[in-house]
């Protein structure tokens, strides 16, 4: 990855960059497919960033080469727990994306019906009341857990 131990290469870091920008570009997509492919290219781009980051040398295993020949080992750690946790996240990302193209026939994350709302009303540049019920903040029967049952006090004489 490095000439000469000068630095990274040009193809390097344009690979890193397009790897993370095509990443960003899809996530910001509809579809699951599409968010899927976008975290597993920004993992790998971030992968090849955190890796060119560690020192160049030999492989760091004990008695293969002087220690301060050998390559660092934190860089090669990172780069192994960032893979297992995309892989994890790949995984999850899979399962759901699935199970919305089975109970649905596509794989398209829907509007919910609060965001149209709120899309509808900054087009018409409208602003809201804070509370729309209308009820303090402490009083809405749906915001407010409501008090546990009790038991009635025993008499004195019953223990």
């Amino acid at each position: 990855m490095r000439d000469g131990g000068t630095g990274p290469t040009l193809t390097v870091v344009l690979a890193i960059g397009i790897l993370v920008a095509c990443g960003v570009t899809l996530l910001l997509e509809r579809s699951l497919t599409r968010i899927l492919l976008g975290v597993i290219m920004l993992g790998n781009g971030v992968n090849l960033l955190i890796l060119l980051s560690g020192r160049p040398g030999a492989p760091p295993v004990v008695g293969t080469a002087p220690t301060d020949e050998m390559s660092g080992a934190l860089a090669q750690a990172l780069v192994l727990t960032a893979i297992v946790i995309t892989f994890g996240f790949t995984a999850f990302l899979l399962a759901v994306s699935y199970r919305s193209w089975y109970l649905t026939g596509d794989d398209e994350v829907p509007d919910d019906l609060e965001d149209r709302q709120v899309r509808r009303r900054a087009e018409r540049d409208e602003l809201g009341p804070a509370d729309l019920g209308g009820e303090g903040p402490n009083s809405d029967p749906e915001q407010v857990d409501p008090e546990p049952p009790r038991r009635p006090p025993e008499p004195d004489g019953e223990r």
